[in-house]
């Protein structure tokens, strides 16, 4: 396929502008080009054409099968775009006066009311753009809390099996980060939670379930364990979408949690984003919320700052205001019982996954999963493939690779989520493609060390790729 910039010719245009009808003015010439920009010259047609078929080539949740796990890559119902593009939204100015935005400001308000309501916590920030700032700023009202009570802790535990943004929250906020170790069956291994919490530990973060898809079934042994010594225990909610309507965080004793809104509501995700990542908290960590937050007095809503002891800003503004729009939106389409139902079809998809390819892929954790669950690709070793082959070689078949190598506690690890979102014959082509592969493997395994063979690129090296970056065009012939 030919660049952009191989089609263009000179002259060639895909606009008509209509003559200037308001006074021209000089520009100075200290803020003019010293040249032409190098931009293609290309019609309408071929603008259209070149970009769908770019978007052809690559992989979306809208193509096909996105089974990414821990990333939550759901489908994106297309009502959430024609919301968040209502002209009453994207009109809007921060900086206008509140009686001039209250349908945003009910909106935003309305959102966090159904977010506490889910997670049962009682005050709520929706000004995060994502979950890894969700993560810093519940751990930096976590430093306030224990600064304001004149307690100097030092330490929060983090799971060996914790999402990498974990430890770096917990360093950024002002603590330093110690491994919580896991057990024999992959969860948290609660004899040395009780040898190492102490008052010197402001607390735990977890992940639940966790990054093997497992529910911690002694959570509520955990969060009496760390309350007992004045600690505070925060939920990483990046796995919270087999939860929905069937238990709630308060209910298990987090004194916060963050929602990655992007993953569990399915507003976009990654190259679609931006993100949101909303932090729910208890009455006793509200009084640090950021500022400001959505308040309701009488019939009015408004942006309420009267926070003396908050953390202050952590991002501009009110949060990703037309990401939450679109979380909303998703949140009145499914209903209050709509969420149970998501949760179950998640919990069973992955499970039909996980059960239907252990004896094709090493299970590390038996036993059943909640919405992904890890499988090892290690047993191939012995043939030359490695997991990284096997993500390749899905991309031959349509299909785009789990998340591999992670969780890092599992050797050769496969993490597979397939969300609430995909059907029984999705799920059926991608068990069939990964037995293939399992067979490939033992028959053929050049096959999967060279793989993908369809895809418009080939395998790149991957070490050259990162240190020789080549992010821009170069006109070969103006050299």
């Amino acid at each position: 396929m030919e660049l952009i910039f191989e089609i263009s010719k000179q002259g060639r245009k895909g606009y008509s502008l209509s003559a200037c009808d308001v006074p021209e003015i000089e520009i100075s010439a200290r803020f003019r080009r010293k040249k032409i920009a190098a931009l293609p010259e290309v019609s309408e047609p071929q603008v259209m054409r070149h970009f769908v078929n770019l978007s052809s080539m690559n992989h979306h949740v809208d193509k096909d099968f996105y089974p990414l796990g821990s990333c939550t890559m759901k489908y994106n119902p297309k009502i959430n775009e024609e919301t968040s593009r209502l002209d009453g939204f994207t009109d809007l100015h921060p900086l206008q006066p509140e009686k001039t935005t209250q349908g945003a400001l009910r909106l935003m308000y309305e959102l966090g009311d159904y977010l506490k309501k889910i997670v049962n916590l009682d005050a709520i920030t929706l000004q995060p753009a994502a979950g890894a700032q969700g993560e810093f700023t519940a751990i930096s009202m976590f430093k306030t809390h224990f600064n304001k009570q004149n307690e100097a802790r030092q330490y929060i535990l983090v799971p060996d099996s914790a999402h990498g943004t974990n430890p770096a929250s917990v360093n950024f906020s002002g603590f330093k980060p110690i491994t919580q170790p896991s057990n024999d069956k992959g969860l948290v291994d609660v004899s040395k939670l009780k040898e190492l919490m102490n008052e010197e530990f402001a607390g735990l973060m977890l992940t639940n379930p966790n990054t093997l898809g497992l529910f911690e079934k002694e959570v509520k042994e955990i969060t009496a364990i760390v309350h007992e010594k004045g600690g505070l225990v925060y939920l990483d909610g990046a796995n919270l979408n087999p939860l929905l309507g069937i238990t709630r965080p308060g209910d298990m004793g987090f004194d916060a949690v963050h929602f990655n809104l992007h993953k569990t509501f399915s507003t976009p995700h990654g190259g679609g984003g931006p993100g949101a990542g909303p932090v729910a908290v208890t009455k006793t960590l509200a009084p640090y919320l950021p500022v400001p937050i959505v308040s309701k007095r009488d019939s009015m809503y408004t942006l309420d700052y009267d926070l003396p002891d908050t953390i202050g800003k952590v991002q501009t503004f009110y949060g990703n205001f037309l990401v939450l729009v679109r979380a909303y939106t998703y949140l009145r389409m499914v209903g209050e019982q709509g969420l149970r139902k998501i949760s179950k079809s998640a919990i069973l998809n992955a499970n039909y996954i996980i059960q239907l390819l252990k004896d094709d892929y090493y299970l590390p954790f038996d036993g059943f999963c909640m919405h992904e669950g890890v499988l090892s690709g290690k047993a191939l070793r012995d043939r030359g493939v490695k997991t990284l082959d096997i993500a390749k070689r899905l991309l031959d078949f349509g299909l785009h690779a789990p998340t591999v190598y992670f969780p890092l506690i599992v050797s050769e690890a496969l993490m597979i989520e397939p969300t609430d979102s995909e059907s029984k014959e999705t799920l059926d082509y991608f068990i069939d493609v990964m037995k293939q592969i399992r067979k490939d493997a033992e028959d053929h395994p050049d096959i999967l060390k060279s793989a993908p063979h369809n895809t418009p690129v080939r395998r790149l090296d991957e070490v050259k790729a990162i240190k020789e970056l080549k992010v821009k065009w170069t006109n070969q012939n103006s050299k």
